[in-house]
């Protein structure tokens, strides 16, 4: 969906990618998916609705290094009237597994004096289908298997006795 390069400037002192980079990338293929979905710039100034992310829980895998090229995958996990939850594996050419993954609530909103949910057009609700059936033909756009979504934990100190 897709691929960008690392930018000198997104790398840490660690020398590799740095956090927040990583929900910058997943951000652009989100804009990726919207233009996919028919969701573009067109659409977005003729309806004045756009998607807003809810929630985002973002899983670091392995480092992505100032030389490495990012691919993106979206995997359509579900969707409502207005809701679309995704998938995004990113991959790196050094790795066969991904080195991040993504999930995300998505809202579809009219962006009027008072912002509010609508639900998607026909035309949007086809192309979410086209791309989810295309996301389980191959889901994780490359020849490898998809990457299952790593759960959610608490996070918490244990001590140590």
């Amino acid at each position: 969906m897709f691929r960008t390069e690392v930018a000198p400037e997104w790398i840490d002192y660690n020398g590799h990618l740095r956090d927040a980079y990583y929900s910058l990338i997943v951000s652009l293929a989100t804009d990726a998916l919207m233009d996919r979905l028919g969701l573009d710039e067109g659409y977005r100034a003729r309806t004045r609705c756009t998607l807003y992310t809810l929630e985002m829980h973002m899983h670091f895998l392995r480092e992505v290094k100032k030389t490495d090229v990012v691919d993106v995958a979206v995997r359509i996990l579900g969707t409502d009237r207005k809701r679309i939850h995704a998938a995004f594996d990113m991959r790196c050419g050094r790795y066969p597994d991904p080195v991040a993954t993504a999930e995300i609530m998505l809202l579809h909103v009219h962006q009027g004096d008072e912002p509010k949910a609508q639900a998607f057009p026909p035309e949007v609700i086809e192309a979410l289908a086209r791309v989810a059936e295309e996301g389980a033909a191959s889901p994780s756009g490359t020849s490898a298997p998809a990457s299952p979504i790593p759960g959610s934990r608490r996070m918490e100190l244990r001590s140590r006795s």
